[in-house]
């Protein structure tokens, strides 16, 4: 029998060990200024790539969402604007700062945030939005940026599953204030943990410089308040070998998208993911949704899906929202229905560059099966 086709694997070849090797016989593993040279090709690579024009390397992506807020100086009394359909680190960095979580409810289509009610959730208070870019599809960033325009809000872009996506032509990491990314092991590309902050305003870029480096002016000579988020000689060495391939894995991942899309378009029971027009989407993750479902009869889907040794997965079970350290910030006036009925009827399938035609002919065919029993 098959092992588990898993929902998200990393790609690694003979180029990451052997460039991993190179940084092993050098010896410097790490630099403590956070841009040792494989870092420094790493952080010019990612630049040219999302046509940014200041590309910082830090540990992980919620270091990048965490230091975004720092460097914008949103802090204790500010109140920050997120979706609560996704994953918790985007409020988590918000509270790091001591700001306050304000959740927005989603578009049902897209399940990025619903830009319509923004306006309607902005205060005094309100500093900064950040608009996820979900499974890897970009948020309305056209909207947004008249918002920002008109409100002088910061916009930081949760892009930790968007590497590669695009938005009216242009990549993300080019749009926002500043947008986040993420490395993490089962991302578009990995560097085992890691994480990218992009941006094109030079004063914000050197400000988050001195955070990734317990925000250090000079060696020893601490100006701000900073942490340890440098990203690792070894991690950077795979990024730069990572992001070379990006462009292969983003074209299988796309392929594997169209297949299943053609194999499950005729299903009545099911909706599938929209790519808007002026959106490329990343396809990290390929969600559908089964109309009308309770989440225990969309579990059960996953759940035979998996006993086929196919790893269907649920993204995200709970809302942010409705999390035990997060529901005080959500007042029992906050209607976030669609966020709240997406978490009852989504689940994702493996379309990762590993997956094989095959392998997609398999899902379609379980999965119809799956659903014609229940």
């Amino acid at each position: 029998m098959r092992s588990l086709l898993r929902i998200n694997q990393p790609c690694i070849g003979k180029e990451e060990i052997e460039a991993v090797t190179e940084v092993l016989k050098d010896g410097l593993l790490t630099d403590k200024s956070g841009a040792g040279p494989q870092v420094l090709q790493f952080e010019r690579a990612f630049s040219k790539y999302t046509g940014a024009k200041y590309a910082i390397a830090v540990n992980t992506g919620t270091a990048a969402l965490h230091a975004s807020l720092m460097a914008s100086n949103i802090g204790q009394g500010d109140e920050v604007l997120v979706p609560s359909f996704t994953f918790p680190a985007t409020a988590g960095a918000v509270l790091l700062v001591g700001a306050k979580p304000i959740f927005i409810d989603i578009d049902p289509k897209t399940y990025c945030m619903r830009v319509d009610l923004i306006e309607s959730k902005i205060s005094n208070r309100t500093s900064a939005i950040i608009p996820v870019h979900l499974y890897g599809l970009p948020a309305d960033m056209s909207t947004i940026t008249k918002i920002k325009k008109k409100s002088g809000l910061t916009v930081i872009e949760d892009a930790a599953q968007a590497v590669g996506a695009e938005y009216q032509n242009k990549k993300i990491g080019n749009i926002g204030d500043a947008s986040c990314f993420s490395f993490y092991g089962v991302k578009n590309i990995t560097t085992g943990e890691g994480g990218m902050i992009t941006t094109n305003d030079a004063e914000f870029a050197e400000k988050i410089r001195r955070i990734r480096v317990h925000g250090e002016e000079r060696p020893y000579w601490v100006s701000t308040l900073g942490h340890n988020y440098r990203m690792s000689e070894i991690a950077a060495s795979i990024g730069t070998v990572q992001l070379k391939k990006l462009p292969t894995f983003l074209e299988k991942r796309r392929k594997n998208a169209e297949h299943l899309t053609k194999k499950l378009q005729d299903i009545k029971k099911l909706d599938l993911t929209l790519e808007p027009e002026g959106s490329k989407h990343a396809w990290h993750l390929y969600t559908v949704r089964m109309r009308g479902a309770n989440a225990g009869k969309r579990n059960r889907v996953v759940s035979k899906l998996r006993s086929k040794n196919i790893g269907a997965a649920v993204y995200y079970e709970t809302p942010v929202h409705l999390l035990p350290l997060y529901r005080k910030y959500a007042s029992q006036k906050v209607d976030l229905q669609e966020t709240e009925k997406a978490s009852r009827q989504v689940f994702s399938l493996p379309i990762h560059p590993m997956v094989k035609q095959d392998h997609i002919e398999e899902i379609a065919k379980n999965l119809e099966r799956i659903l014609t029993k229940n």
